[in-house]
């Protein structure tokens, strides 16, 4: 394509790296909504994000927007913050922690971001050098792929065993480990499938990493869910073991507070052994804050094929799901799971109910005849 002077092309285009971010939460969900039908007169069920704030009945406490207003008309907080972010939110946030560890962590070991989605920005733009590479779940957060991808920094995939729970497939990590890795992310509460690590399979994840340790490996705790736990698994903090394997610990105000539209996120070293500064990771972390200023509420599904009728895979099924019946579902393959569900129910009772009525409609209408 010529500039309409001559025939000399434009000099500019868009970035391919960029393309590996299509394959999203939000960009196969806008697919899928693409697909509703306009003349389908009943309410669209949003059954494919984990936002139960778009519901009356899930909203933060009074308190938390109180607080806002009030930092506000304070007018002390209204300039340029520093490099790790305010000084009496990086205090919040280490006192906050501390009360789960053995240790007190510092000021200093917090650094603040616009939601833990730039969290993972900063510390995989950190990472990426030449050749290295982090381990990944499977599941799990598809934003880690996106980042390193952009970053050229190779992802390794260990798996989640779903038959015990989505425990990491501790067996694999140190296959996948050479003198290249960087960092193993865990993700707990997990983003997507809900499940809380118990303690005694966090000390194994301990175990695996402490022994990659000889290779400069260290953990990141993907921490975005904490404290929602349900049953007989407590939430059990990554950075309780910071004494054995250097641990960072990413968070946010998002999910706990149910304010996802609130962007303040955190990094935070969980080292009391001081291997990040040594290793000058704490440096890297300065350096791009210098240049940059910028749920569990679901469950997953596994799809059974060979029982229905005209469905391709977990994409189609999405597809035809909000076409027909006008229900949200998310595609598994966005986190990972190809031909499996993720379907959250943090929206109101009844529109839950009548989602899944919908859902059981579809699927005895592409129900594969006896």
């Amino acid at each position: 394509m010529d500039n309409g002077d001559g025939p000399k092309k434009w000099g500019f285009q868009g970035n391919a790296e960029l393309n590996a971010s299509s394959i999203s939460v939000r960009g196969v969900l806008n697919r899928v909504y693409a697909n509703l039908d306009k003349d389908d007169k009943r309410p669209t069920i949003p059954l494919g994000r984990a936002d139960p704030t778009e519901f009356p009945s899930y909203q933060t406490t009074r308190l938390a927007p109180d607080a806002v207003a009030n930092a506000a008309f304070s007018y002390n907080f209204n300039c340029y913050a520093p490099t790790g972010g305010i000084a009496e939110t990086r205090r919040a946030v280490a006192e906050y922690l501390s009360k789960d560890f053995p240790y007190q962590l510092s000021p200093d070991d917090v650094y603040l971001a616009a939601g833990c989605t730039q969290a993972i920005e900063i510390v995989v733009s950190v990472l990426a050098r030449p050749n290295a590479n982090i381990l990944l779940p499977r599941p799990g957060y598809p934003q880690y792929e996106a980042r390193a991808s952009v970053s050229n920094l190779e992802a390794r995939h260990f798996d989640l065993i779903p038959e015990k729970g989505w425990e990491v497939d501790l067996d694999s990590i140190e296959a996948l480990a050479d003198e290249n890795t960087v960092a193993m992310v865990i993700i707990n509460p997990s983003n997507p499938c809900g499940n809380v690590f118990t303690s005694q399979h966090l000390k194994k994840c301990v175990q695996i990493a402490e022994t990659a340790r000889k290779l400069g490996i260290f953990v990141i705790s993907d921490e975005v869910y904490s404290h929602l736990a349900f049953g007989s698994n407590p939430f059990v903090p990554m950075g309780v073991f910071g004494s054995i394997v250097p641990v960072l610990t990413l968070g946010s105000i998002s999910k706990r507070w149910i304010v996802p539209g609130w962007r303040l996120g955190w990094i935070v070293t969980c080292d009391p052994n001081g291997i990040f500064q040594q290793s000058g990771f704490v440096e890297g972390i300065k350096n791009y804050l210098n240049i940059t200023s910028d749920t569990p509420t679901n469950m997953q599904v596994k799809l059974n094929l060979p029982l229905l009728e005209g469905i391709i895979d977990d994409v189609d099924f999405c597809m035809k799901l909000a076409k027909e019946e006008s229900v949200i579902v998310l595609p598994g393959i966005t986190v990972g799971l190809k031909n499996w569900l993720r379907i959250s129910f943090a929206i109101e009772l009844s529109s839950l109910e009548d989602g899944l009525g919908r859902i059981k409609a579809f699927y005895h209408r592409h129900a594969k005849k006896e």
